[in-house]
């Protein structure tokens, strides 16, 4: 007859519920717009925003994404070229004047 040690009480359990007062409480519907395809999806969010999107005649607050499921090449199975290079020369511009 084989013995088996008695195994201890596992902590599984413990981690299945939320812990109190470390989340936040402001969450609210967001419109958020793939910037390279214009898809627009609602979701609940805490992002913090400055514009604003009307969507079936109701005004959400909108965050702009350059890439999301619906243009990301992984899920599309499609490539895709993103202009990366035209974005990093706008920003040397844009602060050439204080490198001195």
């Amino acid at each position: 007859m084989i013995k088996f040690a008695p195994r201890k009480k596992s902590n599984y359990f413990k981690f299945l519920v939320m812990r109190k007062g470390i989340h936040p409480d402001n969450y609210r519907v967001v419109a958020f717009k793939d910037m390279s395809n214009d898809e627009v999806f609602l979701t609940k969010s805490t992002a913090d925003t400055a514009e604003k999107i009307e969507v079936d005649g109701v005004e959400y607050p909108l965050v702009k994404l350059e890439i999301s499921r619906t243009s990301h090449p992984y899920y599309t199975g499609k490539s895709k070229l993103v202009d990366t290079a035209g974005r990093i020369d706008k920003f040397k511009n844009k602060y050439a004047k204080f490198k001195k």
